[in-house]
């Protein structure tokens, strides 16, 4: 038998039954992930996720998250997207502060933010998200997604993996002070999802923007309110951020300029897909003479952009359809 090197990336269990030899792979060690956190402000630090899509390769890790230390606890912001990165997510904190994880505050309940709170549970964070992430909870959707999930990033993702709801339900804009920091969560009015938060952390002027960004890459879109999700983009602007965080690529120190590729790609989703509806144009027509070109070269285009521009189709035909008769 050939020998298998000892840093293989993963462990090899031979196993013989009946003279036949079977290679199993055994799970990863609970350690095998670990994070270093970057600091963008004064009392603000996050962990930047790799470009592209959730795989096993990349163990998940294709998402940011972040945490604010104050004289009086952690607050953190989403949880990464399997259990590993939230366990990797509490030993990197641990390292630079001995304050305990307080509270974990939820952009939106979509996977690749959300599989990491199991970690901050067990550690005893209560875990913040707004009232609508209920839909998301209550839908086969959020089985489906875990389901594809434990076969697409096994074995980061497996049977042990749950879905873990909030321990407080938010209504709408909340604010709170810990440790001399004041936290501003603020409601988009379900723009990338129903139940979009961000958080501002007054002192620092730091925004972390969960999905409503997507730094140097094509955002995931899907069936989303577009309008609203340019709505709420005023809003980011409106508090004049020195710094944020978005949920995918690196930390924004000129916010007002990296939203462009976001707005730009989603106005243009709205004007090329909303002019074929009125013109009663099939879809597949319209998207295989739309000219990509400005947006073709950003990571993530070949996975998200035939998915986005079809929801976006069906989100103009709504709204064509809504809209006053002249």
């Amino acid at each position: 038998m050939r020998s298998i090197s000892a840093i293989a990336r993963y462990a090899i269990t031979v196993v013989t039954v009946s003279g036949l030899a079977s290679v199993a792979p055994a799970a990863p060690p609970a350690n095998d992930v670990v994070l270093t956190p970057q600091q963008i402000s004064t009392h603000g630090w996050f962990f930047q996720g790799e470009s592209g899509m959730a795989s096993a390769q990349n163990k998940g890790f294709m998402s940011n998250a972040g945490f604010v230390i104050t004289d009086d606890g952690v607050v953190v912001f989403d949880a990464l997207g399997t259990p590993a990165l939230g366990r990797a997510m509490i030993a990197a904190i641990r390292k630079v502060t001995p304050q305990p994880i307080k509270r974990v505050i939820v952009s939106h309940y979509h996977a690749d933010h959300i599989y990491g709170l199991q970690a901050f549970k067990m550690a005893g964070a209560q875990i913040w998200a707004h009232r609508k992430a209920q839909i998301y909870l209550d839908s086969a959707v959020a089985q489906e997604r875990l389901a594809q999930r434990r076969v697409d990033l096994f074995p980061w993702v497996d049977e042990e993996t749950v879905v873990v709801p909030p321990d407080l339900w938010l209504d709408g804009d909340t604010s709170f002070r810990m440790g001399g920091i004041t936290f501003d969560l603020i409601y988009s009015e379900g723009a990338h999802s129903p139940e979009d938060l961000m958080m501002y952390v007054r002192e620092d002027r730091l925004l972390f923007v969960g999905d409503l960004i997507f730094a140097g890459r094509v955002p995931y879109v899907g069936n989303a309110d577009s309008a609203g999700w340019l709505k709420a983009m005023d809003k980011m602007i409106a508090l004049h951020p020195t710094a944020a965080v978005p949920g995918h690529g690196p930390a924004s120190r000129d916010v007002e300029r990296d939203l462009i590729v976001t707005r730009d790609y989603l106005v243009y989703l709205r004007v090329t897909m909303g002019r074929a509806v009125r013109d009663l144009e099939p879809f597949d027509d319209v998207y295989a003479r739309t000219d990509w070109s400005r947006f073709r070269s950003l990571p993530a285009f070949e996975q998200a952009n035939r998915l986005n521009a079809y929801g976006t189709y069906l989100l103009m035909e709504q709204e064509i359809l809504k809209a006053p008769k002249s």
